[in-house]
């Protein structure tokens, strides 16, 4: 319980320092800044894998799965791998929202700031409630495994540039509850006009982010369940993965064109984590294999659209 709670007030600590101390004026986030805070992001995960292991070491937390350290450490970084991979197509996602209402980039990395806030508390829940239904129902992990295999196939016939944000049902249903204008004024949320409360396309923008991170972790949180149903693991990998989300975001979104091959590695690991799931009674197989099978997945998407860039999105649209 005591290192639970150390991890979370060591994530609110950071929180508060990043939009208290470091971010308190809105302001252009520039590709060096992206990328000092993605590596201490990164940095900050891979050394946590050895808090994994001498927790599990010395018992400072519970061990319902009985994992040794080693086996703890491997899967939390498999987990954390799986997380931050999948994020690059919620990036993609972000990328689109931001474009389509206009945001401002000195205050992009604020919207991202309260998203990351909503996506903690929404995937803690998430984590809790798929531990315990793998825990109750054992067969609900042939339900996930279906589902990603499923989630793999759509993704393949599936483009991020074909979502718009300002015809989706979100923002019907935003409007339905909140008066919504597409004036900003500064960074407010909301803005009075002739006595009326209207929420500003920040807030809207805001509001369909945190509903498509739900709609990522929905992929997500079972893909991880596949590795381990560890809660602490589980939560860690994934609330680390997200940390790192913002500034992520501000160093790939501008080249997320050249990255055209790494949908298929996405589709390779969430497809290889179904089969797992759906294999997991009878095949046993070891977390090396799997943190291997994702890291190759990864490095081929990678050299692939460096090697053999073909034409980009929107290369393809002049031509068609």
């Amino acid at each position: 319980m005591i290192l639970w709670i150390t991890f979370i007030v060591c994530v609110v600590g950071a929180l508060a320092l990043d939009l208290g101390v470091f971010n308190r004026s809105p302001h252009v986030i520039t590709t060096k800044e992206a990328s000092i805070w993605t590596s201490i992001w990164v940095g900050m995960a891979f050394l946590f894998s050895f808090v994994v292991y001498f927790a599990f070491k010395n018992g400072w937390i519970d061990n319902p799965t009985g994992l040794s350290p080693d086996h703890a450490v491997i899967k939390y970084i498999t987990g954390y791998l799986i997380e931050l991979s999948l994020s690059v197509d919620n990036i993609f996602v972000i990328a689109i929202i931001f474009s389509s209402f206009a945001i401002p980039p000195k205050y992009r990395h604020e919207i991202l700031f309260y998203g990351v806030l909503g996506a903690i508390i929404f995937r803690a829940v998430m984590i809790i409630f798929g531990v315990a239904l793998i825990n109750k129902f054992s067969w609900i992990i042939y339900v996930f495994g279906v589902f990603l295999i499923y989630t793999a196939i759509k993704m393949l016939n599936h483009k991020s540039e074909d979502f718009d944000p300002t015809q989706s049902k979100m923002l019907i249903w935003i409007k339905k509850i909140f008066p919504v204008t597409y004036e900003m004024e500064g960074d407010k949320f909301f803005i009075e006009r002739g006595g009326t409360r209207l929420a500003t396309p920040l807030f809207v923008t805001l509001i369909i982010v945190e509903l498509t991170d739900v709609m990522f972790a929905i992929d997500s949180i079972p893909a991880i369940l596949a590795v381990t149903t560890d809660t602490f693991l589980v939560f860690s990998s994934n609330i680390l993965a997200i940390m790192g989300l913002r500034s992520m975001f501000f160093l790939i979104s501008g080249m997320l064109d050249k990255f055209r091959y790494i949908n298929y590695s996405l589709v390779a690991i969430l497809a290889f984590v179904g089969i797992k799931m759906l294999l997991s009674s009878y095949v046993h197989f070891p977390e090396w294999a799997s943190l291997g099978f994702i890291v190759v997945s990864l490095a081929l998407g990678i050299l692939f659209s460096i090697y053999k860039p073909g034409e980009t999105a929107i290369e393809e649209q002049k031509h068609s």
